[in-house]
């Protein structure tokens, strides 16, 4: 491959144009017509056994070249621009210049990373919420984890009351005809959890163990199944067992059964620790955020449509990887939401043009610095990242390269560079209540 043309076009298009040797071209060729000619019809041939001169004269001469063009132009492309040393973004779009004697000559136009400006991201204002840990939320924390050692007592001298477990069978019916989803046998429920849509879990307490009994309930006008939303039905209910969760006590042997730790004291200045390191962390991500909100304002630069238009391919492929590995693919999920591909897209291109402008803006950041990343750092890295998820160090050097890993780290310093340089005051929040909400599905 020899690079004949490197030219900035307009903004920040480029145009290439590189040469392929005729040898190599022929070569190409020559390897699509064995490849294809297996299925290439010849009056007067067996199929599969004319000769590639007879092909090209009944078809004509460049009935192979699209084929060999296809093959060589990954590789070639790839090596004009280390050549050229641009760094594409997008898809290029390519063109045959000429075919000859002397070689194939290809034009790919790409737009590349643009020429960005940056200032004023020194003293960047910042407000940082202060770290407070309440008794109530040491308390709360530590209830949870007594509520994961409780163990469950059958209750059978007495009702179901709100909070117990039961073991119910139950059928839905509308107009004395049952419903899809609306039965099941030996289901578990915890009484009060709001788990089944209101009423229902209600009108079980007070019941005993072998009862059968009628709940009648009206299903939610704004209910996920249309078919359902707003009726009225009545469920049979059958109450098979009943259980009571009993909490450990809250003491020392408590201590001791959830911990390393000998006194509950000790444990709870320890959930008071890690409180405080989690809000800690809540509240610098949030500076961060507020960090780069200002980045993404000040940086200046043409940035290319398809720049975005690539983030947003990498972030929507990302989360159908994401849901693949829920067993749910993005078919499935935008039949399930009612989306199309296209509006999936929109509701991404604004994390995309962020995630955009706030590299670009850490890159120039790095360039302007002269930020370095040295070997036994990104050595460090990949240790790091092996034992974070328990993977082979080979493994994780054969997955990521280190110019990758390189390029990361040297983002990481810029906005540790912007952050240490900011101007943070503690301020306490304004106070806002959000109103939260809770699903159900048929009985549920």
């Amino acid at each position: 491959m020899t690079l004949t043309k490197s030219e900035k076009i307009e903004g920040s298009k480029y145009e290439l144009q590189f040469k392929i040797e005729p040898d190599v071209f022929e070569a190409a060729i020559n390897r699509s017509y064995r490849k294809n000619i297996g299925k290439i019809n010849v009056p007067g041939f067996r199929l599969g056994k004319a000769p590639r001169s007879i092909v090209e004269k009944m078809y004509g001469k460049g009935f192979f070249y699209e084929d060999a063009i296809n093959e060589l132009l990954p590789e070639n492309y790839e090596e004009a621009v280390r050549t050229a040393g641009i760094e594409p973004v997008g898809r290029p779009e390519f063109d045959v210049v000429s075919i000859d004697e002397n070689g194939l000559v290809l034009k790919a136009v790409v737009y590349v990373k643009p020429e960005i400006e940056i200032e004023g991201y020194k003293g960047i204002e910042a407000t940082k919420v202060p770290v407070v840990v309440t008794d109530d939320e040491v308390d709360h924390e530590i209830e949870h984890v007594r509520e994961r050692n409780a163990r469950e007592i059958d209750i059978t001298d007495r009702p179901a009351e709100n909070g117990d477990i039961v073991n119910i069978d139950y059928e839905g019916l509308i107009d004395g005809v049952p419903f899809d989803g609306g039965a099941d046998k030996s289901h578990i429920l915890k009484l009060g959890s709001g788990y089944f849509i209101p009423g229902f879990e209600d009108q079980i307490v007070g019941h005993s163990i072998c009862d059968e009994f009628d709940v009648n309930v009206t299903f939610p006008e704004k209910y996920h199944d249309n078919k359902l939303a707003g009726k009225s039905a009545v469920f049979k209910v059958k109450l098979n067992s009943i259980k009571h969760e009993e909490l450990p006590a809250l003491d020392d042997e408590f201590a001791k059964d959830v911990s390393e730790f000998d006194t509950l004291d000790e444990y709870r200045a320890d959930m008071k620790a890690k409180i405080t390191e989690r809000k800690e962390k809540s509240a610098d991500a949030a500076v961060e955020a507020q960090l780069i909100d200002r980045l993404v304002e000040i940086v200046k630069g043409d940035i290319p449509e398809p720049y975005y238009e690539a983030e947003t391919e990498n972030i929507l492929r990302d989360y159908d990887l994401r849901m693949r590995s829920q067993g749910l693919d993005l078919n499935t999920y935008l039949k399930y939401t009612g989306q199309t591909l296209v509006q999936l897209r929109a509701q991404m291109r604004p994390t995309a043009i962020r995630q955009v402008k706030t590299r670009l803006a850490l890159e120039k950041i790095a360039e302007i610095e002269n930020i370095e990343v040295s070997d036994e750092e990104v050595e460090a890295e990949f240790s790091r990242m092996a034992s974070l998820y328990s993977v082979e160090l080979e493994k994780v050097k054969e997955a990521l390269s280190a110019e990758d890993i390189k390029a990361d780290l040297r983002l990481k310093k810029a906005i540790e560079l912007v952050k240490a340089a900011a101007v943070v005051t503690e301020k306490q929040p304004e106070d806002n209540n959000e109103a939260s909400g809770d699903g159900t599905d048929a009985a549920e």
